[in-house]
């Protein structure tokens, strides 16, 4: 049995969560739905990061404990699980979690006895926003790439970690493929940045800067872990690194994968910090880094620091999660940003689900209760084609092409429509009643590959859609509604109608 073990980044809790990070939520649980479903034994992670100075700068602006801000925010990001309808097997929290603290310090201590970790004077110029020091050349007008706010100046006294040590294994891990990153443009980007030298980087900030909010470094109660060091070990931490916890051998040191999923803006910190750190560490490296690129509205990013949110959990109530996540899967490339507006949603719901797998099912069973009785014709009849499609999607999801794992999918649901008019089944029960069983036998079999596999996607949909095509005592319910329709409000919100393109009863194609 295949080992996969699955790791989504984790966010800071300034703020409530937002549509971008939800991206990767739902590709990260499609991954890990296709993999059990497919026999893996297979853990998924998530959870948030709380030990940022973006954390401590929110809660003073609301005049609030910094502990109270981040439970407050970190169970907005945790009860994501239910109108998304994710299946997280842990979610961590670094300020809390009686496991990431022992962990962080002994990879603290691991580096430092590996003679990584050295103490020196430091200036740069620091995005509070990014948690990270940026370099002049890489400012853009003198602003940081990602936010575009003016740096601070920082002049302390810092732990450094010597990631200069670690280019030339990086350069080969990468280039050989042992660490694979996807797309291979951003492989690329990596080399790139190893070829262009690496820097050795701080790796705590004073107590001072900190606020007095963080792990203290181990030694040096002066200062506290950097965020990023310490965020980045969760992937160990939780599952119980420096305790003696038998599932951190179980899942990271024998895990036939571990996969890191990723936004494009945390590459460096995921491609390049944290296969050094577990170098230095004697650890196993993570197998793949799969990265998507943002969402944006209005060709801006989806982000907390500048207010351009759209908070997925209302997004849902309003639409449902079948269309969130629809539009998320089915829409978004593998390569390049993705605008979001409602209208592309709901266009997208309506024209796929509604009336497109929805209207599909329930004219299949519509049919058969009109021609059979309910009862699915005995024959072993398929779609040409159809059996071909799990391959495909396997293939896909394996280049971390979600569109595409969709498309292959999506081909059954127009080879199934095009059947239909090309068959006419209501013209058969009256010129050859005899071909109608094979041809009702096929579509339903259509049907019963969609549900099965439309499940790492949209699981309640999935759900729907085989007790709707499961006999009870030998007949088919009866056919119902599907997918809603969604309407645009005259607020601008999405809301599901009450009226849906499967309810007719009518076989006839429209």
């Amino acid at each position: 049995m295949t080992r996969s073990y699955l790791t989504t980044t984790i966010p800071y809790v300034n703020a409530r969560p937002h549509l971008g990070f939800a991206l990767e939520l739902v590709q990260a649980d499609v991954l890990a739905r296709h993999r059990r479903q497919v026999g893996d034994d297979v853990r998924l992670l998530t959870g948030t990061d709380d030990n940022s100075l973006k954390n401590v700068l929110a809660a003073e602006a609301e005049g609030i404990a910094v502990q109270e801000l981040v439970d407050r925010n970190a169970a907005a990001f945790a009860e994501l699980a239910r109108p998304l309808e994710l299946s997280f097997d842990d979610f961590i929290r670094t300020s809390s979690d009686p496991r990431h603290r022992i962990g962080v310090e002994r990879l603290w201590q691991r580096c430092d006895a590996a003679g990584d970790l050295y103490r020196k004077h430091y200036e740069g110029l620091y995005c509070v926003g990014c948690e990270q020091f940026y370099a002049p050349g890489d400012l853009v007008d003198g602003r940081c790439p990602e936010h575009g706010t003016e740096p601070q100046l920082v002049a302390e006294e810092n732990w450094f970690f010597r990631l200069s040590r670690y280019a030339d294994p990086l350069r080969e891990l990468i280039s050989s493929g042992e660490l694979r990153i996807e797309p291979g443009s951003r492989r690329n980007e990596v080399l790139g940045l190893i070829e262009g030298g690496l820097h050795d980087f701080s790796i705590s900030r004073s107590q001072r800067r900190a606020r007095g909010w963080g792990i203290p470094v181990p030694g040096d109660p002066d200062q506290v872990v950097y965020v990023w060091w310490d965020a980045l070990g969760n992937y160990v931490t939780s599952l119980g690194y420096g305790t003696g916890e038998p599932e951190f051998e179980h899942w990271w040191e024998q895990s036939d994968n571990r996969i890191h999923l990723v936004g494009k803006g945390v590459l460096r910190f995921h491609a390049v910090y944290w296969p050094a750190m577990l170098l230095s560490a004697g650890l196993p490296l993570p197998t793949q880094v799969l990265v998507h690129d943002y969402l944006t509205v209005d060709g801006r990013k989806l982000s907390k620091s500048s207010g351009t949110t759209i908070d997925p959990a209302e997004l849902a109530a309003e639409v449902g999660a079948d269309a969130v996540r629809w539009w998320l899967i089915r829409d978004v490339p593998r390569v390049g940003d993705a605008d979001f507006t409602l209208d592309r949603l709901t266009a997208r719901a309506n024209s796929d689900l509604a009336g497109g797998v929805g209207n599909l099912v329930n004219r299949v069973v519509t049919m058969i209760h009109r021609y059979c009785d309910g009862r699915v014709p005995v024959d072993s009849a398929t779609l040409p084609g159809s059996e071909d499609v799990p391959r495909q999607i396997e293939s896909a999801l394996a280049d971390f092409d979600f569109r595409e794992a969709a498309n292959a999918l999506w081909s059954i649901v127009e080879a199934s429509n095009r059947y239909i008019e090309t068959t006419r089944p209501w013209e058969l029960a009256k010129t050859d009643p005899s071909r109608l069983p094979a041809v009702l036998a096929a579509l339903h079999h259509s049907c019963t590959v969609i549900a099965e596999q439309l499940q790492p996607f949209l699981p309640g949909a999935s759900a729907r859609i085989k007790a709707q095509c499961t006999p009870t005592d030998g007949v088919l319910p009866p056919a119902r509604p599907l997918f809603p329709r969604v309407a645009i409000s005259p607020t601008g919100q999405g809301e599901k109608a009450a009226e849906t393109t499967a309810t007719s009863t009518s076989p006839r194609p429209r």
